[in-house]
């Protein structure tokens, strides 16, 4: 039977790349955003809707059947405007618990940041308690606010859930104002960009190795209730990063110490993947170096 499958967010960079996977595997899909997708993502077959996940009555008005999974990637993408950031990560996936909680769903993965760790020192490993109301950010608040509430539910309710927590994924289709796809563009186009030192280090995971995660996750009940960092658990320095793209593009011109440092900036930030790795199975199979190489094929296509 045709599996069933709501992605929350579908028009997003993530949710794009699940949505052409789920296709490939002839999945019903079906997609809710608050905006139609850009060119780049549209794919014909998925069912889009237009949806604001903080109206609950609006959820339970529009979507009416059930669905095998649902995954949540959904929530406002600029954390400066504090209460849409907590309303759309926080409430926005109460609301979509709320509703799926009695509808018999397979799996709901929420998909969750590094950034509920707070200041908790690299390697980051699930089991690091921290004190939501000692976050500073909007967004992590909000973030470790929707996972504590999914946990709540799953040991009250037995509601099955998974929470996966991301560090930095990259690959084709990806918004330029992120690292990795901002220092491609300009590389590309042989333009001069300013960057900060690049004494930061970063992990960065290729966007397949994190769908097949996901996938990992629909079919294996070990996940349930469970949080997971997904990363390579390798730290990358930024100013490697950068200098690997430009001189792998062989163009662009990176200025560096032209941006400063964030007040609170942690400088190493990567994740502990035993858990993951234990639970699934599961490995990152694409290195950093054949990452960025196929996305710069990708990219002058």
């Amino acid at each position: 039977m045709k599996k069933k499958i709501l992605i929350v967010g579908g028009t997003g960079f993530l949710g794009y790349h699940l949505a052409k996977k789920c296709l490939l595997k002839k999945w019903d899909v079906t997609s809710i955003s608050t905006n139609i997708p850009k060119k780049v993502r549209f794919l014909p077959k998925v069912k889009y809707l237009i949806l604001d996940i903080t109206k609950k009555k609006l959820i339970l008005k529009k979507i009416k059947s059930n669905y095998d999974f649902v995954v949540n990637f959904g929530g406002y993408v600029n954390h400066n405007e504090k209460l849409r950031t907590y309303k759309s990560h926080y409430i926005g996936c109460k609301n979509l618990a709320d509703v799926f909680k009695d509808r018999k769903i397979k799996l709901f993965i929420q998909i969750g940041s590094s950034v509920e760790y707070g200041n908790v020192k690299s390697p980051q490993k699930e089991n690091s308690y921290t004190d939501v109301n000692k976050l500073k950010s909007t967004y992590g608040k909000a973030k470790l606010m929707a996972t504590n509430y999914l946990l709540k539910l799953n040991k009250k309710n037995n509601f099955p859930c998974t929470i996966l927590r991301l560090y930095l994924i990259y690959g084709p289709c990806q918004d330029t104002n992120r690292l990795i796809p901002h220092t491609l563009n300009e590389c590309l186009n042989d333009n001069a960009f300013d960057c900060s030192a690049g004494k930061q280090y970063r992990d960065f995971l290729y966007v397949d190795d994190l769908m097949r995660a996901i996938f990992k996750c629909f079919y294996n009940k070990k996940s349930i209730g469970e949080i997971m960092n997904i990363g390579t658990g390798k730290p990358y320095n930024i100013k490697k990063v950068i200098l690997f793209i430009k001189n792998n593009i062989k163009l662009g011109k990176p200025i560096f110490g032209k941006i400063p440092l964030r007040k609170d900036e942690i400088l190493k930030l990567y994740p502990d993947i035993s858990k993951i790795k234990k639970i699934l199975n599961w490995d990152p199979h694409t290195s950093f170096q054949k990452g960025i190489k196929t996305l710069i094929r990708v990219c002058k296509i």
